[in-house]
């Protein structure tokens, strides 16, 4: 079962919600789980085939526009759709909404990567059959989306027909009601060529502003002992015909190879059948071997075991699985707030990538982590352009969400005004460097993108009674917009000022020579630097002595409280049932904001304070956000509120499985998935990671037996197993490691279990 998702849906609701629970993915190409023969007329169905970063640009409508709105958004598009086959039995099409379904499972296979769907079928002049469907997307060959489908018939069938079509007229999914969907472009492509040539079906389309372009080369193999086979050509698809004898078991296979402007230039049909061409010799099952294996180097280190509750257990595979499913593995691409699951937030790239989701690859694939931050430094230049079109006169402000760079938020207050953005990227970098001591990065990326952003922070804040403030700007809290000395972005920039402050030093002293060479290209002085330690040692963190907490801004307590007790359950998420403005009146958080820095800068703040601080925000708090729960649960490990720390890590963990927030269809809640591989690291372990190196604070949940992970630090590999008896430690890789357990200095060393009751 932990292995395995298990579907058996067929109303339309759940449906919707399995497209995306069963999406397939690699990181370049994602394809929602529809049923390849579709569903009946009257099922709504979001049919998706996505590649990372793939977009058109849409002009952005404003009743009145100011200064620095953003005029365009880039979009994710649904392209050229390969998932489609029809079956016949005689004259019977297959559906699973006609004749008598006798039996119907779907599993998604976390281990080996792919989807099954396996049917037992009577039609309603009562042709009888058994059908596999069996589709991945390639970890290997990332171009690659394959579907093999075995078909047996039962009762007598003279004939078989399998009709495979490749379709270029495609368009996105609107809804005008739901503003974390779009509400418009839904066409955005233009076809500009569909042929049959030789053994391959080609399809190529154009968006209509970015001039990207998109190709699928099709490939179709029937092993049957007799059959016929035809194709047609329309302006929009191809369509293949095999007529097969239907007295014995018959075997079709379907090869979709993805290529793109952005990865492959401008041969792409030439490219997709060179890869086509290097995986004909291969058999479905030869590369659904590559991807197991693919898979099974992958879980060695990211596998989370808990002994003690199967669902959860299924519920991390699942979020882990989906993580690695959605991380871009190239320089264009990132991690999209659904992944490639849906059309939810239109494919952009938020904060949820730093903050979320790169600390899971950060300590089990710190490659992939070095690949994610990297992506974020290739739009240095267009966060230094943001920055000047908001009137900046230096500095980097990193857009609230994107694709290529460009903002691509309409509405400000929830938007351009979260600078803290430019922060939570700095700290990513510095916990990437904490992790890896990777000086070349320091030297090369690091440096210079702290130092952008320390120049944001001084041009936006101001000096006042010799503390440094931050006006106008929105915490993470969307509920509370364009306050003055939000605490979360405060203690940021103060992370983000000291650290680039100490940047310079430490790259001063590693190689003094490079350090002048981006000192003249940014033109960089040591003034500046010392302005960025004192601002960052003056900064101005808000506290409030009556309640002895770390404030949320200079005015959110002096609000009315709004009374979520009698909120009716109707009225959530309150986005979505009150002007903002309302919302904007009162003391209520739409997710974590001073608490989440309670977590992510412990340091700053004693231990009553976070504690006192977490009491009063927690009543305040709807969890209208998916990147809420796992903080709670984090900051409750910490605070010793253990039967609240199992609790929200259990909202957490099963939040797209079990669709608690009710818009799964639209895609899966990625941050929330980093979240919940959080609240058990960093959470119920206590990992944390500081100048001063890497500690963990255990205190395992009383309804599990054990939890074991996997975590690489500074070129080492640490096994952590952690039971009602004790915690393991054990150095996998690496000759030493010296580690904080509770505070005391642990030794490791090669091989050697280190036992401590």
């Amino acid at each position: 079962m932990t292995w395995k998702l298990t579907k058996q849906n067929l109303d339309n609701p759940s449906l919707l919600v399995d497209e995306s629970l069963l999406s397939l993915g690699n990181g370049y190409l994602g394809v929602r789980g529809n049923f390849e023969e579709g569903y009946t007329d009257s099922f709504q169905s979001i049919r998706g085939t996505y590649i990372n970063a793939f977009h058109d640009i849409t002009d952005i409508s404003y009743g009145e526009k100011l200064h620095g709105f953003p005029e365009t958004q880039q979009k994710l598009l649904n392209v050229i759709d390969g998932q489609t086959i029809e079956i016949y039995l005689d004259d019977d099409r297959f559906s699973l909404f006609e004749g008598e379904v006798i039996d119907f499972n779907r599993h998604l296979h976390l281990d080996a990567g792919f989807l099954d769907r396996i049917i037992h079928w009577k039609s309603p002049s009562g042709k009888e059959a058994y059908i596999q469907f069996r589709r991945f997307t390639s970890f290997v060959t990332r171009e690659l989306f394959a579907i093999d489908v075995k078909i047996e018939p039962i009762s007598h069938v003279d004939q078989v027909r399998i009709v495979s079509y490749v379709n270029g007229g495609v368009s996105n999914f609107v809804d005008k009601d739901d503003p974390r969907v779009a509400s418009g472009h839904a066409k955005r492509l233009n076809i500009i060529d569909v042929k049959k040539d030789n053994d391959y079906s080609l399809v190529k389309n154009i968006t209509y502003k970015s001039e990207l372009e998109v190709a699928c080369v099709t490939s179709t193999k029937i092993e049957a002992k007799q059959y016929t086979y035809d194709s047609q050509t329309t302006n929009s698809h191809v369509e293949e015909v095999y007529v097969v004898d239907g007295r014995n078991p018959i075997r079709f296979t379907k090869y979709n190879v993805y290529t793109d402007t952005l990865r492959h230039g401008q041969a792409l049909f030439e490219q997709a059948v060179e890869i086509q061409d290097n995986i004909k010799e291969k058999n479905f099952d030869q590369l659904l071997t590559v991807q197991k294996q693919y898979l099974n180097d992958f879980w060695q280190t990211s596998d989370i075991e808990i002994d003690g509750d199967e669902q959860l257990q299924q519920g991390i595979r699942f979020n882990i699985f989906h993580l690695i499913q959605s991380a871009g593995k190239d320089a264009v691409s990132n991690i999209a707030a659904k992944g490639l699951s849906g059309e939810g937030y239109e494919g952009h790239y938020f904060w949820d990538t730093e903050i979320y989701m790169l600390p899971f690859f950060l300590m089990t694939n710190p490659e992939m982590a070095r690949s994610l931050l990297l992506h974020r430094y290739s739009l240095l230049d267009s966060a230094k352009e943001r920055a000047r079109e908001v009137g900046h006169t230096q500095g980097a402000l990193f857009p609230w969400r994107t694709i290529t760079g460009g903002e691509s938020s309409a509405f400000f207050p929830a938007g351009t005004a979260q600078y803290h953005i430019s922060a939570d990227i700095a700290y990513s970098y510095i916990q990437y460097y904490l992790v890896t001591k990777d000086d070349v990065f320091l030297q090369e990326y690091m440096a210079e993108l702290l130092f952008e952003t320390a120049r944001l922070w001084i041009d936006t804040g101001h000096m006042k009674d010799d503390q440094f403030r931050i006006d106008d700007v929105t915490g993470p809290d969307e509920y509370t917009c364009i306050v003055n000395n939000n605490y979360y972005t405060n203690a940021m920039a103060k992370n983000n000022l000291l650290w680039a402050a100490k940047a310079f030093q430490i790259y001063s002293e590693k190689n003094k020579e490079s350090l002048d060479v981006l000192v003249n290209k940014i033109g960089l002085s040591e003034q500046e630097v010392k302005e960025w330690k004192d601002a960052g040692e003056r900064m101005y963190l808000p506290y409030d002595e009556t309640y002895q907490i770390s404030a949320q801004d200079d005015s959110f307590l002096s609000k009315k409280l709004w009374d979520l007790e009698n909120t009716p359950k109707d009225k959530f998420p309150l986005l979505l049932n009150y002007h903002p403005l309302t919302l904007y009146r009162y003391q209520v958080c739409k997710q974590a904001d001073t608490v989440l820095a309670h977590f992510l800068l412990e340091d700053q703040q004693d231990f009553q304070t976070i504690k006192n601080s977490y009491d009063y925000y927690e009543k305040l708090t709807t969890h209208d956000s998916s990147l809420s729960y796992c903080v709670y649960s984090i900051m409750a490990s910490k605070l010793g509120y253990d039967d609240k720390a199992y609790r929200y890590f259990n909202e957490t963990a099963r939040l797209d499985i079990d669709n608690t927030h009710g818009n799964t269809k639209d895609g899966l809640h990625m941050a929330n998935m980093g979240g919940t591989w959080l609240a058990l690291v960093y959470g119920f372990a206590g990992l944390r990671v500081k100048d001063t190196g890497l500690s963990l604070f255990p205190a395992l949940p009383n309804e599990w037996n054990s939890l074991k992970f996997h975590l690489k630090y500074q070129g080492s590999l640490l096994s952590v197993k952690m039971s009602q008896n004790g915690v393991t430690y054990t150095l996998l890789e690496g000759e030493e490691l010296t580690i904080s357990h509770r505070g005391k200095s642990i030794h490791l060393e090669l091989g050697q279990d280190v036992k401590i009751a």
